[in-house]
């Protein structure tokens, strides 16, 4: 039996190095799609010399490869590459969403709330805590991998476990836990966008809410956060053993008075825009519900973003305000621009 496990443990040694090694193999993902974009002109040049063609399945209209190669396709590419990149649907929503949530983070609301939910937790459960707060932190670009993963290795160290096994749940629910959560982050308008774009071949005037994976993303929230902690405690600690090295005395700072006072008034900002929320979706001639008395079609679900922007920026100005770390409109300003920073990568994708 002993034999037979210690057999089990190595091929998923085995399987982890293999995934480890192509992971660092692959290229950057702006050389990825750059290749991605090559093979594209390769295929458009063969499938025009082969008569490639397809019907469109909503008009019918018989569409042949267009060969970008050729004078025409080099034409469309010059001509279209500026308003390609301007009309991508998911690049302005993304930027509005991570303005409210930059002055949200760079206000230290958000590493507050991180800090309150993983402190606060009790042992037994710190594990599955650590994975669910990694996947909560993705709404807020890079705060996770910031502040969350070097605090769970205090926290687990604290605890008598190996520290890197608090840092591995924590990056796992981080990463892993991407594209889940439950509240609405950057990445919702991204993916409906996309799918917006997408949608348009068949129909030009189709739209994709973000809200529209949203039952997906709580249920894939709870999901992740019960499989990385089962692959942590199952295969991630015991790979790695007790702990031997040497202990650092890292104190976790608990939240100052003046800390909670903040995260109590951003609370209540949070509250007022709920209440005007209620009050412009429940009447029946609500101003938030759309044309036809509905809620699918409000203003609300159609501007999900803007309300997400108002309600994180307002929410961290004022924490920031109470804290002191906004003294003037130049702070917040300037938290705004640090959290586009954040984007410049999935600009140079776009």
């Amino acid at each position: 039996m002993e034999t037979a496990t210690k057999k089990k443990k190595n091929y998923i040694d085995l399987f982890l190095n293999i995934l480890e090694k192509g992971g660092n193999a692959l290229p950057n993902p702006a050389t990825l799609f750059a290749l991605f974009a090559l093979l594209i002109l390769v295929l458009s040049a063969v499938g025009s010399w082969l008569g490639w063609e397809a019907v469109h399945p909503a008009t019918g209209e018989v569409i042949k490869t267009v060969n970008l190669f050729s004078k025409e396709g080099i034409g469309m590419i010059i001509n279209k590459m500026v308003t390609n990149f301007t009309e991508f649907a998911p690049l302005g929503i993304v930027l509005v969403a991570m303005l409210g949530i930059g002055i949200a983070e760079s206000s230290g609301l958000i590493g507050a709330i991180i800090r309150v939910i993983v402190i606060k937790s009790p042992k037994n459960i710190i594990t599955f805590v650590v994975v669910f707060t990694g996947i909560l932190s993705n709404v807020a670009s890079d705060i996770g991998y910031v502040l969350l993963i070097p605090l769970a290795g205090i926290i687990f160290q604290a605890l008598g476990r190996h520290p890197v096994v608090g840092m591995a749940a924590a990056f796992a629910g981080v990463s892993g836990g991407f594209s889940a959560n439950l509240i609405l982050g950057t990445i919702d308008p991204l993916l409906a966008g996309l799918s917006e774009e997408a949608a348009h071949i068949l129909d030009p005037s189709y739209r994709v809410n973000p809200t529209a994976n949203y039952y997906f993303m709580v249920a894939s929230t709870f999901l992740i956060a019960i499989l990385g902690t089962w692959v942590t405690e199952k295969i991630i600690q015991p790979r790695f053993g007790a702990y031997k090295g040497e202990y650092y005395q890292e104190s976790i700072e608990p939240l100052s008075a003046i800390e909670k006072k903040g995260l109590k008034r951003s609370f209540v900002v949070f509250l007022i825009w709920l209440v005007i929320i209620l009050i412009g979706i429940l009447p029946e001639n609500g101003v938030l519900r759309g044309t036809d008395g509905g809620i699918l079609s409000s203003p609300l679900i159609k501007g999900i973003i803007t309300f997400l922007f108002l309600i994180a920026a307002s929410a961290g100005i004022v924490y920031g305000v109470v804290v002191g770390k906004f003294k003037n409109d130049t702070d917040v300003a300037n938290g705004m621009a640090d959290s586009l920073k954040t984007l410049a990568a999935y600009i140079v994708l776009v």
